[in-house]
């Protein structure tokens, strides 16, 4: 059975904590990241403000709150998002003659689609200003 792109993303994390390689590390925790605050339900706006003592909630899981359940193409989605704004960021600095840090951003987003097993995509343009 093949790992989804997410698996492959938590089953990588431990491996780049073990090598050492901190911008390996870095680009995981954050698409991680990404993943999990897609995942988030907002909180209702009745509820979370202040409430008396004897109206508190209390127990285990009482702030618990219901996840989204993102689907394999949301997930792929989000990745190629974190991607394309490496992408985009790169080029943005290749532009203003940052190479060294365009070159890093690139490295970012080659890697972070390998480790998905997405394919590569070409250098974006950058955002118009």
């Amino acid at each position: 059975m093949s790992m989804n792109v997410r698996e492959r993303l938590r089953t990588a994390l431990p491996a780049a904590l073990k090598q050492r390689d901190a911008a390996l590390v870095a680009v995981l925790r954050a698409t991680l990241a990404a993943l999990d605050n897609a995942e988030a339900v907002p909180l209702p706006e009745h509820g979370h403000g202040s409430l008396a003592l004897e109206e508190t909630p209390v127990g285990v899981g009482v702030r618990e709150m219901a996840r989204r359940d993102l689907s394999d193409e949301d997930v792929k989605r989000l990745v190629r998002d974190e991607i394309d704004e490496r992408r985009r960021a790169a080029r943005v600095y290749e532009q203003a003659g940052e190479h060294e840090r365009a070159r890093r951003l690139r490295h970012e987003a080659d890697t972070l689609a390998a480790v998905a097993g997405l394919p590569h995509a070409p250098d974006l343009p950058a955002p118009d200003r």
